[in-house]
């Protein structure tokens, strides 16, 4: 049976296109049952509606710094849902420490760079300015630290000497749609568990004829 998956977005939502693609096929372990937006302006909700997806918005903006009540309305809405795994992408909201402790092993997050290096706002422009030659992509599990959940995955790219911030954004951006639904198929198809603060396989994993064991690519 499939997991039901929300995808919580604040943006136009290229990583939730790229999973809504992924669950389409019949082998997949899990189904985007809604896409939940904090912004009503939110360019994503027009192609998740256009896929069929159902969707959700709950605008953070009236809330203020009232996080916890904001959560309260989100939780409803993944109850009604029956959600049972959350994808971040490209959420722009921070989450209090109860609601990722009450998701805890059962959200993921994608970040443009290769953690632990490189976390927070404009990863792209950190690694250029640091000069490192490999930069890429991260999925990991959500907890209250930022982006400093078990890794789940990560896929690189070089790093140009001509790079700009926004050449490199746009190649990390491929890796993450590449690795940010074979990530959800392991987590949905538990071939993957939190032990501590690390990531193990159960085994080796089969996404779609690739079999990888440990979860990174």
């Amino acid at each position: 049976m499939k997991r039901r998956v929300a995808i919580l977005i604040s943006g136009r939502g290229s990583n939730m296109a790229a999973l809504i693609q992924a669950a389409s096929a019949q082998d997949f372990p899990a189904e985007i049952a809604v896409v939940i937006s904090n912004r009503a302006d939110a360019g994503g909700l027009a192609l998740a509606v256009r896929n069929g997806v159902a969707t959700a918005i709950i605008e953070s903006k009236p809330f203020g710094q009232d996080r916890a009540a904001f959560e309260t309305q989100v939780q409803s809405a993944l109850d009604e849902h029956r959600v049972e795994l959350i994808c971040l992408a490209g959420f722009m909201r921070l989450l209090t420490a109860e609601f990722v402790q009450r998701w805890y092993g059962r959200m993921l997050n994608i970040h443009p760079s290769l953690l632990p290096s490189f976390p927070g706002i404009d990863p792209a422009r950190q690694a250029l300015e640091a000069g490192v030659k490999i930069s890429g992509a991260t999925v990991h599990f959500v907890i209250p630290e930022t982006d400093a959940g078990p890794i789940v995955m990560q896929g690189a790219v070089q790093v140009a000497d001509d790079d700009t911030p926004e050449t490199l954004a746009a190649r990390i951006l491929k890796v993450e749609h590449r690795i940010y639904p074979d990530a959800l198929r392991l987590l949905a198809g538990g071939g993957i568990r939190v032990a501590g603060n690390v990531c193990q396989t159960t085994g080796s994993i089969d996404l779609g004829g690739r079999l990888i064991s440990p979860a990174l690519r």
